[in-house]
């Protein structure tokens, strides 16, 4: 994708854009973090507080999935689950397709205004078991309702080219490059092909879902909680939601609560027992739960460092975690499968019968 497709609208722009065709008035406003899209703080004079998302002009051409996405966030807020809503335009509609000139030429860029999710980053909080049991039973109840979610389009959400996909993992090896000279790639290796021998012939035992697929430490929200430290307050950013295994959603929020913690062994059987308080795994599922982590670890160690090497004005952005991947990644590696199913399944097991909720 083209640096030339990202929106970077000055505030100035962004506080007119909500004039016209939301008639709030902002009080406050500032940017806030965002890769290819961008997203802007809005308080308004009237009241609320609102996150302006406004598409990079790819993925503009794709309305549907945005649609798609919209609906999801909708449904899951209906039930009860804590996720941002629409305000509708004043002519009644959810996004609007608009020309604005960030300096390379009018480009036409999807906008949506969301409301705005009280809390912090859960990179930013103390973690401890209970917030990570939380974390995998609010996982596993994002799932639980998405799997009643029905819309005439939802097969556009099969995505079947989705690089960030744990089904397509295998496309790391023409990435592999990245990691010329580095020890970790001899690594990186080994798990693709443990995941094309031992993973991929376990699909058919797999159980189909609509995912978030991105539950990281971005985009969990929690808020302090007076009897129990810090609370869930809310799950954001629906961009890669896909049509996916459930125990894909598991592995991917291990993996990334294992970087806020100074265990991320322990990490993973904390989230597996909040996630099996709603949602047992079957055999298949439990088996290559730990070969799945792994794997998202080198989706995020390869491909952050292929699209850091694109897009260097977002370098820090997509590099954040690389370190502590490269780390984590090599310390699974090394205890191995046996001796982390171990701590994950005791830690499971201990969690049920001492009621961690």
């Amino acid at each position: 994708m083209s640096a030339n497709t990202t929106p970077r609208l000055n505030l100035s722009q962004a506080a007119e854009l909500v004039k016209k065709h939301y008639k709030v008035t902002p009080s406050e406003i500032h940017h806030l973090p965002a890769f290819d899209d961008q997203n802007v703080y809005i308080a308004t004079v009237e009241g609320g507080e609102y996150v302006l998302k406004i598409i990079n002009s790819e993925d503009s051409k794709n309305p549907v999935l945005f649609e798609l996405q919209t609906y999801a966030m909708n449904f899951l807020h209906e039930n009860g689950l804590l996720t941002q809503t629409i305000l509708k335009t004043t002519t009644g509609q959810d996004m609007i397709l608009i020309d604005i000139d960030c300096g390379y030429g009018l480009q036409k860029y999807l906008v949506r205004l969301l409301t705005y999710l009280p809390g912090i980053p859960i990179s930013k909080a103390p973690i401890s078991p209970h917030l990570l049991y939380e974390v995998g039973q609010t996982a596993a109840r994002v799932d639980n309702v998405l799997r009643e979610l029905n819309h005439p389009q939802l097969s556009k959400l099969q995505r079947d080219n989705f690089k960030w996909s744990l089904s397509n993992v295998p496309i790391l090896e023409n990435y592999m490059h990245v990691l010329d000279g580095d020890p970790l790639q001899e690594i990186v290796q080994f798990i693709l092909h443990q995941h094309k021998t031992n993973v991929t012939c376990k699909y058919p035992s797999f159980r189909k879902c609509l995912i978030h697929g991105d539950l990281n430490d971005l985009n969990v929200l929690v808020q302090a909680d007076e009897s129990r430290g810090y609370r869930v307050s809310g799950i954001i950013d629906f961009g890669d939601i896909n049509l996916g295994y459930s125990v894909y959603e598991l592995a991917i929020n291990i993996m990334y609560m294992m970087h806020l913690h100074p265990n991320p062994i322990e990490v993973g059987g904390y989230v597996l027992a909040g996630w099996e308080s709603v949602y047992a795994l079957n055999e298949a599922e439990r088996d290559c739960l730990f070969w799945l982590v792994l794997c998202r670890f080198c989706q995020d160690l390869v491909l952050c460092l292929s699209m850091s090497k694109c897009y260097p004005e977002n370098k820090e952005y997509l590099l954040h975690l690389s370190k502590s991947d490269s780390l984590i990644l090599r310390k699974l590696y090394e205890v191995g499968k046996e001796q982390v199913e171990k701590v994950w399944f005791h830690i499971d097991a201990a969690t049920q019968f001492n009621d961690l909720k």
